[in-house]
């Protein structure tokens, strides 16, 4: 068996950003694209002492699903916990840009381009957010990033894969949540403060960040999924995400579209409603939410296999609940 065929079977939470994002291309068509031998490392971080890496902590890329141009960012959570400065930050936003600009080639070129036949950009998040040694141009980054991916809707799907050590928090919480599709694993976590910051900040009674079934039930990904924050949850295989991210990339841009969950005055009005829920029900875990879902022995959901989970779990039907009144 050749390396792709053995990192089918990785586990994608213990996987290096490398081993991520040449996994979830077809075998043999992954081109590194400002790779560690070109050597751009941040020139902040000397000044403080601090080690450089020649990647900067991300990987970016181009490869093939089949005779789609898929744009790769990789995160890497062993490097200053995936955090986004200036170079790492210009590689995510500059390899969503050359997506939309294949996608415009390719349509000059063939006109009739269907939906499943541009290029697509997928990002394997594992961050905490901006990184504090450069922070300025980590934030201007974010923005910038957001710019990109508001370029893209209706042309280019941006991909979010959550399932590494870190998960997706601070600004890049905001960015996942602003892509067209998230798949996560078990072990994927998404938001904006991290458990630790609030312990630190607010105290052990406010939220007890060594409490790992308390910190999935809130930020992991079977709470998303409930939530409709998660639009899919596969198992902890590289295979598995690709599996899915195939899938997806078969559907239209309109039936993308419809999976997003910020993005319009609709959906604004839609994540309101769950704000008003909050109000009304003052949960004080999210058990409480998934029992407001209907879901039978909710308490059990958290140890669930992902199978059993999605053969018995009930999202919030959001829909139905009372609007917002301002």
């Amino acid at each position: 068996m050749s390396k792709w065929d053995n990192l089918q079977n990785n586990s994608f939470l213990g996987s290096t950003a490398r081993q991520r994002a040449f996994g979830i291309v077809d075998k043999g068509t992954f081109t590194e694209l400002a790779s560690p031998m070109d050597k751009l490392e941040s020139p902040h971080l000397p000044v403080l002492g601090e080690a450089v890496e020649f990647d900067d902590g991300m990987v970016t890329g181009v490869g093939l699903i089949g005779k789609r141009p898929i744009f790769v960012v990789s995160m890497e959570g062993r490097f200053i916990g995936g955090a986004i400065g200036e170079v790492n930050g210009a590689k995510m936003v500059n390899s969503i840009r050359l997506a939309l600009e294949a996608y415009h080639e390719m349509k000059k070129t063939h006109p009739n381009l269907k939906d499943n036949q541009g290029p697509a950009v997928v990002i394997s998040f594992e961050t905490g957010g901006v990184r504090l040694q450069e922070s300025n141009a980590g934030l201007l980054a974010h923005a910038e990033v957001m710019d990109q991916i508001q370029n893209c809707r209706g042309k280019v799907p941006i991909i979010t894969l959550v399932g590494s050590k870190i998960g997706a928090f601070g600004g890049m919480g905001f960015v996942a949540a602003a892509t067209d599709v998230i798949i996560m694993n078990q072990y994927g976590r998404v938001g904006l403060t991290g458990p630790e910051v609030i312990e630190q900040e607010m105290g052990k009674e406010e939220f007890d960040a060594s409490d790992v079934s308390l910190v999935f039930r809130t930020t992991g990904s079977k709470h998303k999924y409930i939530m409709q924050d998660c639009n899919f949850l596969v198992d902890d295989k590289i295979s598995a995400f690709r599996s899915q991210l195939e899938s997806v990339l078969n559907l239209t841009m309109n039936d993308i579209e419809k999976l997003r969950r910020i993005g319009s005055e609709e959906l604004v009005k839609k994540q309101l409603k769950c704000v008003k829920l909050s109000i009304d029900l003052k949960p004080k875990d999210s058990v409480d939410v998934w029992k407001y879902a209907n879901n039978d022995n909710p308490d059990e959901l958290i140890e669930m296999t992902v199978t059993d989970f999605l053969n018995q779990v009930k999202k919030l039907d959001i829909d139905s609940l009372e609007p917002y009144k301002f």
